[in-house]
């Protein structure tokens, strides 16, 4: 097996396995960009190991509908449209309505806990387990090479909202039965203890509800079906009217009241033009953006370019947790919307949001029941896969039977051992607008440089017979900290460097401007400390 994502990461969560010549993969995710990836909307995995053995993919197997395991599943499907979906109700619903704007009718196999299907010579048991989204499973994998289980994302609420906890009775059989390599989410591996029931939020929602003068504002992923429910009946009980912001949440959030996993009580739900015509003590808003993601609802808000405008009194609840990487963009945002005269109520200050990933003494407990005799730990970055691999350790698994792994590298099952056996391509994959792949690090490192350097463009115009300057150049800056006088000293550095070039025979353009470029860039290090881009243009006299 391989993992083409997932590991090292938090997002981006897909696995290969083979076996008899023939491929199962185990969700495909995105990853959210960061502020070091201008331009970027997604992160997809590297299909390139697999691109020319799609005809042996037997099937894509959906552990539940969270976009970084779902979310790059149309780019695959762009490759070969009918591999088979394999997965919940609710997570087929999310990735159909996915798949209609890329315009892909895919071929689609429901299942729930407790079913066994066989795809090729992979037979995959299906297991309930309990996360932040409805209808999430965990997957056992038979093949005549061993037992294989991967937990997906899970916690192990004992009081869920829905009644469906995880299902330890399965993880149990399975330990029996012999579990050659165990897969386990790694998320809140460094977390002590366990997590807290999504149920302890009530009284802090609440709170929130009861004491907020104006309208209530709420943002959360546009999946997390429990905690909207509970969004909804407080809502309810507060006499508050609800409308849904943004194009995800409203149509996820219509998916699963169709389905049966929201329940909207009577009369509750209004769309905004009759929300905008009620007194704000009786208005509630549900939106995305709890990321600080800059298209998203909230961020439009905070930056005053929403239709909605925050105002002196209303409270924004960001019900949900911060993914690594996103605390700048999170905390600017709740700066601005403090700066229009919002509380802001977060995870920091209040008891309103709970993870959907399960702390360290439920992997202990899983690992004790499931005995495992191979350890993958999955699903986080590398403080987290290791923390996980410790509990693994603790707990009996021998040091031997643990391993840590990074995307792209290559994992062996053979006679009950897990060995690394080499590594494929798995780099970061972008999709930038209608782009997907052109974009490389090269490129997001000129982007890097034009946001913090700056630009400098040089236009020399050159005599075709002497190879020096016709006239002095002319100099366009943007984001470079200049005057009118401010290139004056470059001129003789560049007739000097002109003049060499003469002297040695070097004419060509593309030299010249490799020759401006580096007088321009040298000056500019030692004179103002600073490495902007050069674009140097010569032009025959």
């Amino acid at each position: 097996m391989v993992a083409l994502g997932g590991l090292g990461e938090i997002g981006r969560n897909m696995t290969v396995f083979e076996h008899a010549g023939r491929l199962l993969i185990v969700d495909c995710g995105v990853l959210f960009p960061e502020e070091h990836q201008p331009g970027v909307d997604v992160i997809l995995p590297d299909f390139t190991s697999i691109r020319d053995r799609l005809d042996d993919v037997e099937a894509i197997v959906l552990t539940h509908g969270h976009e970084d395991h779902i979310g790059g599943v149309p780019y695959l499907l762009r490759e070969r449209p009918d591999i088979p979906l394999v997965g919940s109700k609710l997570t087929l619903a999310f990735i159909d309505a996915k798949l209609k704007e890329h315009r892909i009718r895919p071929v689609k196999v429901e299942v729930s806990e407790g079913d066994e299907l066989a795809f090729g010579p992979f037979d995959c048991e299906f297991v309930a387990v309990n996360h932040s989204i409805p209808d999430s499973l965990a997957v056992a994998i038979r093949t005549a090479a061993g037992l294989v289980l991967h937990t997906g994302d899970f916690k192990m609420d004992q009081f869920p909202l829905d009644g469906r906890i995880t299902d330890l009775r399965a993880f149990a059989r399975l330990g029996e039965e012999g579990v050659d390599l165990f897969l386990t989410d790694s998320t809140n591996a460094e977390v002590p203890g366990f997590t807290t029931s999504e149920g302890e939020l009530v009284p802090a929602i609440e709170t929130v509800f009861r004491t907020a003068p104006r309208r209530v504002i709420v943002s959360s992923f546009a999946s997390h079906v429990h905690r909207i429910q509970q969004i909804l009946d407080v809502a309810h009980a507060h006499g508050r009217k609800v409308a849904f912001v943004g194009r995800s949440m409203v149509r996820n959030m219509g998916i699963a009241q169709e389905l049966g996993y929201l329940t909207v009580p009577p009369g509750l739900l209004v769309d905004m033009k009759a929300l905008e015509k009620l007194p704000a003590d009786r208005v509630c808003l549900v939106c995305t953006g709890s990321q600080g993601e800059p298209m998203a609802a909230l961020s439009r808000m905070a930056n005053r370019d929403h239709v909605i405008r925050i105002t002196e009194g209303d409270t924004v609840l960001l019900a949900s947790s911060l993914i690594p990487g996103n605390e700048n963009a999170v905390y600017r945002v709740i700066n601005e919307l403090t700066r229009w005269g919002a509380n802001v109520v977060h995870k920091g200050n209040a008891k309103v949001h709970v993870s959907g990933h399960a702390s360290a003494g439920e992997l202990a407990y899983c690992y004790n029941v499931v005995r495992p005799r191979n350890v993958l730990p999955v699903h986080g970055e590398w403080r987290h896969l290791k923390a996980n691999a410790d509990i693994a350790v603790r707990t009996g698994v021998h040091p031997r039977g643990v391993v840590i792994a990074e995307d792209g590298v290559v994992v062996d099952l053979v006679d009950g051992r897990v060995r690394i056996t080499g590594k494929v391509p798995a780099g970061n994959v972008y999709v930038d607008g209608m782009t997907v792949g052109g974009a490389t690090e090269a490129h997001l490192r000129d982007r890097r440089t034009l946001a913090n350097e700056g630009v400098i463009s040089v236009v020399a115009i050159v005599d075709a017979d002497t190879g020096l300057l016709a006239e002095e150049p002319d100099f366009l800056a943007r984001g470079f900290v200049h005057d009118e006088a401010t290139f004056e000293d470059v001129v003789p550095l560049i007739e000097k460097a002109l003049a060499k070039a003469a002297e040695e025979g070097v004419g060509g353009a593309v030299q010249l401007e490799q020759l401006i470029a580096r007088a321009v860039g040298t000056w500019a290090n030692k004179t103002y400390r600073r490495s902007p881009m050069i674009i140097p243009i010569v032009v025959d006299a």
